[in-house]
């Protein structure tokens, strides 16, 4: 099982001072500037103000869910098998309660599901669900392609 700082060691987003400036807001969102669009991509003639906003709710609601470092670490662990939560709490260096909590947010969106031990009824074992996890990827990859 990973230890903490293999679990909490995430890579940082890093953007070039260029791409923050090309992000930031410009005063007149429409005058003119150095930069070209894409190739293939042509520029409309004048700024279309009807545009309807997309329906982001779904993805939105994956990307918070799983941006909480405790939950990301139990989905990646829970791909090698299941586990209960004791292990969990462990090996994210977090207590059982807290990881519980977690588990719960999980389960509630369908990512994870329980399973009783089959030999001591004691012992909740939780599991990822691939298929479910694969929708919200497909969810995630629909917004950012």
């Amino acid at each position: 099982m990973p230890n903490k700082a293999a679990v909490t060691a995430a890579p940082t987003l890093a953007l070039a001072p260029a791409a923050i400036a090309a992000t930031a807001p410009a005063q007149d969102c429409c005058a003119p500037t150095e930069a070209q669009p894409r190739p293939g991509i042509s520029l409309p003639p004048e700024p279309r103000l009807d545009l309807p906003a997309p329906d982001v709710g779904a993805p939105v609601a994956i990307a918070a869910l799983v941006a909480d470092r405790t939950r990301a670490g139990i989905l990646r662990m829970l791909a090698d098998g299941p586990h209960c939560v004791c292990e969990l709490a462990a090996a994210l260096g977090e207590r059982q309660n807290n990881v519980s909590m977690h588990l719960a947010r999980l389960r509630e969106a369908g990512l994870v599901r329980a399973i009783r031990h089959s030999g001591d009824a004691r012992w909740m074992f939780y599991e990822r669900d691939d298929e479910r996890c694969a929708a919200a990827i497909a969810t995630l990859e629909e917004l950012l392609r």
